[in-house]
């Protein structure tokens, strides 16, 4: 039995990621489109011979099993919610919403549309990743993570809406670092911040040559960003376990893009060096490196195709959308980050802002 999908979103991440992967699908139907621009319907409509609107009431929902939402991110929230309500299962790729309010009005539209909201980011679905997750419990109590990605030269969509704090609510945070918060999620499970250190920094976000060209994004209105390029955070958590964040979007040194995620434990060390998303500018291959009592181990990580993650990750959603048990953990793990990002925020104005449990966490897993 095929999902019927509905894809709410046609610029670069609908065009490139998503609508590519669901036509290639035999369990998957997409069945309409969204984009308020004439021109990205057009192209869809060509592609797809299925009719595109400029507005998600336009739908016929009950037509539809499934919406991905791959729209700019201020309005990730209120799209999804105007789904939820309507009746029709949502996907809402990262960032899910923007404030922990709106993670709020997600929670109870999802319980008033009496359908699930799915989330979460693809990179959970890497296979390097789920070999480091498997590693995890053999580390012993887990002391300290490190979560790090570091790009050459990549601002997305240089001085257009993904640079704009009203439309994007932030810069690099809001695009890498909730990859990374919510990979740590998936290796350790929710956790509660009760201090952070941070500092967020705008060096490179208005260098043209510092732009991600291998978007191909369409060319932005002239303006100047008004995000952070890179940020840099030190949480600390209860239990013992601290966790290193660094996001760049450009850097002076690197050559190329690399992430880094190390667990350290009582018992060992396990790190991955590996290039998340679909840069060109490459790790040669994914490497785990394990060390226990001085003995160093690299684990082998099978090649696999840029952004076969995604593929994985609508395999997933297909399970999830069946199992009544999904509801509402999407939403407790968005509330989770995006109160992780706004206490960083917060913190990055200051020098320690103490972050009681109340405001970070948000429910159970």
């Amino acid at each position: 039995m095929t999902t019927r999908t509905v894809l709410v979103g046609l610029g670069w991440s609908g065009r490139e990621i998503w609508l590519p992967r669901l036509l290639g699908r035999d369990d998957y139907d997409v069945v309409a489109g969204v984009d308020p621009d004439p021109a990205c319907r057009a192209a869809f409509t060509a592609a797809t011979g299925r009719p595109a609107f400029a507005d998600p009431g336009a739908l016929d929902t009950g037509q539809a099993d499934l919406a991905v939402v791959a729209v700019p991110n201020h309005a990730h929230a209120p799209v999804a919610r105007t789904l939820l309500l309507r009746g029709l299962a949502t996907f809402v790729e990262k960032p899910v919403c923007l404030t922990t309010d709106e993670a709020g009005l997600l929670a109870d539209a999802e319980q008033m549309g009496g359908v699930p909201l799915l989330a979460g980011s693809a990179f959970r679905y890497r296979s390097d990743v789920t070999e480091l997750a498997r590693l995890v419990p053999a580390l012993g109590r887990v002391r300290n993570v490190g979560l790090s990605w570091i790009r050459a030269r990549g601002v997305p969509q240089a001085k257009g809406w993904f640079t704009h704090r009203a439309l994007a609510g932030g810069g690099v945070l809001f695009d890498l670092g909730w990859h990374l918060l919510d990979v740590l999620d998936a290796l350790v499970g929710p956790v509660t911040f009760e201090q952070i250190a941070a500092v967020t920094t705008d060096d490179h976000v208005n260098e043209a040559d510092r732009a991600a060209a291998w978007r191909h994004d369409r060319p932005a209105p002239e303006g100047t960003a008004d995000v952070e390029d890179t940020v840099r955070a030190f949480m600390v958590a209860g239990g013992g376990l601290s966790v290193g964040l660094r996001a760049s979007w450009a850097t002076h040194t690197a050559t190329h893009d690399v992430t880094t995620v190390r667990v350290e434990g009582t018992a060992g060390t396990a790190t991955l060096r590996c290039t998340f998303g679909f840069s060109p500018h490459r790790e040669p291959r994914s490497r785990i490196t394990h060390v226990r009592a001085g003995r160093v181990s690299d684990i082998q990580v099978p090649a696999e195709p840029v952004g076969a993650e995604y593929d994985r990750q609508l395999s997933a959603l297909r399970t999830l959308l069946a199992a009544p048990s999904s509801r509402g953990r999407a939403i407790a793990g968005a509330h989770r980050i995006v109160a992780a990002v706004e206490a960083i925020y917060a913190a990055a104005n200051t020098s320690l802002v103490p972050a009681g449990p109340a405001e970070i966490k948000a429910g159970e897993r």
